[in-house]
């Protein structure tokens, strides 16, 4: 008898049951759905994603540390640490770079802020102040300074990443010193302390349909759709320009890795889409983190390439500045030249590295650039107030994807990626390993547990057929011996 195939509301319930991404893409589609028909019970639903990413962000810190101190004490090379973080800064200022010359081309090219015509006096300026809270960003010698803890506690309270990677690399350099026979039970401790971080991790992802609900209604009962059509032309040139990066970022880590970007993103589509639907890259942090490191990234390249990576590696933010800064420039009737040009460049390559985590850093960048050049009004970059939120899913995007595949560029150039391991899980194939995380469901468990559900059904729906079935030959038909029974000796 074939077996029986379960009905289709069945196998959508088990798919919404198994899969995180199906939770996820449902939730977006209701936070949109509800944002749209009710904005005003939509404002309400703000706590939900913000309770998330508070729940997320208490642990990323001890994660980064965690990890960073394991993977100098495992890697037992100091140095290779330090040529670890050289060569992703490295990597990081011409990937931002790129992305900066990028969105200068486009914006050249296509002109989105011709004809728009802006009297600057016309525009509100408090709105800009009440976005960035009055701040400012620091100068590089500030961003130096402040990367500095001033104590062990205080770089965990403020969740300062930098701080807390330079407490762990010198915790981890320590170690090292010491060695494993004089403080024997420093490591096997923060190992464990880790494992229980990550199972924190997974059960914080089971909100995670929740908060991409509430905060994508939030972004829809706030800005509506209407905004979409006011700066289509932006908007569409920006995500056009980021993906052509990504595929820049593509051929990169196909020719360094021989790895495919594509089958990373499958990897971790889970956590793309709420990236996506938080408008937040520190959301899945930790997740994408212990991805890695079962893809075949070591502990030490994971941990500091990618913590790094979220302060001075922002493509998307890189990007949407400086087509930010040539849409501001048209729309107000300002012609740049290309000296100036080149100024927003090497303003933008300075101020884009101290925007992480500072309250609308990208108009203070904005601001900044155009105060540099002298011809564009610091007011005007209110302009952007109404897209701003809607490039965030460009920018989270972009500076996701270009934070991984700088770990795996990295660490395969610093001999610290297991490259067949990497494609093994890149293309679906379950690779046990000890840090795996059964608690945590990733693409992996979810196949496996669907095949599991499918089997044990059709098993069931067999049961009752196998019971009612008539025996294909009687009884008497059964040899009452084996031919493989010895034959009972002569008395």
């Amino acid at each position: 008898m074939p077996p029986s195939v379960p009905s289709l509301p069945r196998r959508v319930a088990r798919i919404l049951r198994t899969s995180l991404f199906a939770q996820v893409a449902c939730a977006l589609v209701l936070g949109i759905v509800v944002g749209k028909l009710w904005p005003d019970v939509a404002t309400d639903l703000q706590p939900l994603g913000d309770g998330f990413t508070r729940l997320i962000k208490t642990i990323i810190s001890p994660l980064v540390f965690c990890v960073v101190v394991v993977g100098i004490a495992k890697a037992g090379d100091l140095k290779a640490f330090g040529r670890i973080g050289l060569k992703a800064l490295i990597w990081f200022e011409v990937a931002s770079t790129l992305a900066l010359i990028i969105g200068l081309v486009a914006a050249n090219l296509v002109q989105p802020g011709s004809g728009m015509n802006v009297d600057p006096s016309t525009l509100n300026t408090s709105a800009v102040d009440a976005k960035t809270g009055g701040g400012s960003l620091p100068s590089t010698t500030e961003f130096v300074v402040d990367a500095i803890p001033t104590s062990f506690v205080g770089a965990f309270a403020e969740n300062s990443l930098l701080q807390v990677l330079i407490l762990a690399c010198l915790v981890g350099a320590a170690l090292l010193h010491l060695g494993h026979t004089k403080v024997p039970q420093v490591l096997p401790a923060i190992e464990q302390a880790q494992e229980i971080i990550f199972a924190v991790v997974g059960f914080i992802m089971r909100l995670a349909p929740i908060a991409v609900f509430g905060a994508m209604a939030v972004l829809i009962g706030q800005y509506g759709l209407g905004v979409i059509e006011t700066y289509a032309k932006l908007i569409i040139l920006c995500y056009v320009a980021a993906a052509l990066f990504i595929l820049l970022l593509a051929v990169a880590l196909k020719v360094v890795t021989g790895l495919s970007l594509w089958k990373f993103v499958r990897y971790i589509r889970e956590e793309m889409l709420l990236a996506l639907g938080t408008a937040s890259t520190e959301s899945v942090m930790p997740r994408v983190m212990q991805k890695l490191r079962k893809a075949g990234a070591r502990d030490d390249a994971v941990g500091l390439v990618l913590p790094t990576g979220y302060s001075f590696n922002l493509d998307g933010a890189s990007l949407y500045l400086s087509i930010g800064t040539l849409f501001i420039a048209q729309a107000v009737g300002v012609d740049l030249s290309l000296g100036q040009q080149i100024t927003v460049v090497l303003v933008l390559m300075l101020t884009s590295k101290g925007m992480a985590g500072i309250p609308g850093s990208a108009f203070l960048a904005l601001s900044a650039t155009a105060s540099s050049l002298g011809a564009i009004p610091a007011g005007a970059v209110a302009l952007l107030l109404g897209v701003d939120r809607i490039m965030d899913s460009m920018r989270v995007v972009t500076n996701l994807l270009g934070n991984c595949v700088a770990v795996f560029a990295v660490s395969r150039w610093e001999g610290a990626l297991d490259a067949d391991r990497a494609k093994k899980v890149l293309d679906g194939e379950f690779v046990p390993s000890a840090d795996d995380d059964e608690s945590v469901p990733t693409a992996d468990t979810e196949m496996a547990t669907e095949k599991a559900v499918v089997e044990t059904e059709n098993a069931a729906a067999k049961e009752p057929a196998l019971k009612n079935a008539a025996p294909e030959e009687p009884l008497s038909a059964v040899p009452a011996q084996s031919s493989k029974e010895p034959a009972p000796e002569a008395g």
